[in-house]
């Protein structure tokens, strides 16, 4: 007699209610006449110049692409991403400490000379104790279908001037604007807001940072490369977004600010705390270049800034900290379980033995070699998709080089268990002017707050997906419905 096999879920994993809500926005959207479909992009690309929703690109301004239909979950899903995402921050939160007292971690995330000199300089006891990192974790996670928390996966972190502060809002503002109410009147049964607004949780956590660490002002300051030509410039959208709501906000370059009395100033303004969109390792090469970057320094070491050094630790080798058994008595038996079911099993491309995704011990390089199919090569700290080598799109030669350059330069590469990417079904104009569906890719950036969880969703027609690859942005929204959701027959 055969056996019968029971799930090792529990039946909330299968799936909330069963079925997706995003289904049910793929079958509405698709009854939408071809017509509205096509008023709908180019009010929408119309929309996005006018809120600012742009990308500079050699001194050329370039609308970011929204796209048109939003994905859309419960606010169960929500809530779970946003605990394994706090702890997940919590965890990368530490990675100062354990830099400066244990030389295994030094070996897997290395600072560089200069920026390691800025981390003894600056980092004290204060900050062990409370510490602010604002960023960006980069995951995947399957919404098309049953939801099963087992499809979140986190790729990356981004924890320095990781943006999106207006990018995200900005983009739901223009989907719940103009494309949520022709949805909804077609399924009056049918609501969908978004998760919550990414500026609000932001200032509220800069001006929580400044009482806390016990500033009698509330001045926050964006530093970044203020007359740069190339990127998202949210800074100054975000500057008239807050001064209109009466918040003490200003936008310097690291140059115009200087040192009063042991404060820190601009334009005759004292500043009670800063947000970087700057690596230490770029103001380190600033200062041996004679740039005056002393007050940025001053405000890292009195603990004025967000991110702090915490946040040079996005390299993508600290996942390999989270993965590896040799460092699980940094982390509590809880946190353990978030990084086995949701962090890449990660390591730093290099000749040693190491314990292989299945915890079996193994011969890294060997192992690289043989499993192409299911990893992937990355830069261990860029960012922007450069340089990435999915095993499976490419040949052996070319992964057994990749293999070898990384061995000639030590730390700079990782390999990583490939994420399952889930691909989604989007509404898109040809140039022919016709509608037609199109299968997207889609990754998540999850900025988490205590106050709440904001989400970027990128989709793109490449496995590389990134805004500053031409992707689109897409609005990942909160919704329920007052009847049951039925499959399609």
């Amino acid at each position: 007699m055969s056996s019968v096999l029971t799930s090792p879920f529990s039946p909330d994993e299968h799936g909330l209610r069963g079925v997706s809500l995003d289904l049910y926005l793929r079958q509405i959207f698709a009854s939408l006449p071809p017509e509205t479909v096509r008023q709908l992009y180019q009010h929408m690309r119309a929309e996005a110049l006018r809120k600012e929703l742009v990308y500079y690109r050699d001194g050329k301004t370039e609308g970011i692409n929204v796209i048109m239909r939003p994905l859309a979950m419960f606010a169960e899903q929500l809530n779970y991403f946003h605990y394994v995402s706090q702890t997940l921050l919590g965890a990368l939160k530490r990675m100062p400490e354990l830099y400066l007292k244990d030389f295994q971690v030094r070996e897997i995330v290395p600072l560089e000379d200069g920026e390691a000199k800025w981390l003894w300089d600056t980092w004290g006891a204060s900050h062990n104790q409370f510490h602010t990192v604002f960023g960006r974790l980069d995951a995947v996670a399957d919404l098309s279908g049953a939801f099963s928390k087992d499809s979140l996966a986190f790729i990356e972190a981004n924890l320095v001037g990781a943006g999106g502060i207006h990018l995200i809002p900005t983009a739901e503002e223009i989907v719940v604007e103009n494309v949520v109410p022709i949805m909804e009147s077609v399924a009056p049964d049918l609501e969908l807001k978004t998760a919550g607004d990414l500026r609000e949780l932001f200032i509220q956590e800069m001006l929580d940072h400044a009482e806390i660490i016990g500033r009698q002002g509330r001045a926050v300051c964006f530093v970044d490369p203020k007359y740069s030509d190339d990127g998202p410039n949210e800074q100054e959208s975000l500057l008239r977004y807050y001064r209109a709501r009466g918040f003490e906000v200003y936008h310097a370059d690291p140059e115009e600010l200087y040192l009063r009395n042991g404060e820190v100033y601009y334009e005759n303004h004292l500043i009670d705390v800063a947000y970087r969109d700057y690596e230490t390792r770029e103001l380190a090469e600033m200062e041996a270049e004679g740039m005056n970057v002393r007050p940025m320094k001053q405000l890292l070491r009195q603990n004025q800034m967000v991110s702090s050094m915490a946040g040079d630790f996005d390299h993508k080798s600290c996942f390999e900290i989270l993965t590896d058994a040799r460092f699980a008595a940094y982390f509590t038996m809880d946190e353990r379980n978030v990084f086995r079911r949701h962090v890449l099993w990660t390591r730093v491309l290099r000749e040693t033995r190491t314990t292989d995704p299945i915890g079996e011990l193994v011969e890294l390089l060997e192992f690289t070699r043989a499993n192409r199919e299911i990893l992937v090569i990355k830069p261990n700290r860029a960012y922007g998709g450069d340089d990435v080598l999915i095993g499976p799109s490419i040949a052996q030669n070319d992964w057994e080089a990749a293999i070898a350059r990384a061995v000639a330069e030590p730390s700079n590469w990782v390999v990583q268990r490939l994420a399952r990417i889930a691909v989604y079904e989007f509404p898109t104009l040809v140039e022919t002017g016709d509608v037609t569906v199109a299968p997207f890719y889609v990754v998540y950036g999850f900025a988490p707050t205590k106050y709440g969880l904001a989400i970027l969703g990128r989709a793109s027609q490449k496995q590389v997906v990134n805004v500053a690859q031409r992707g689109g942005m897409l609005a990942v929204l909160v919704g329920q419905h007052k009847h049951p959701i039925y499959a399609p027959k």
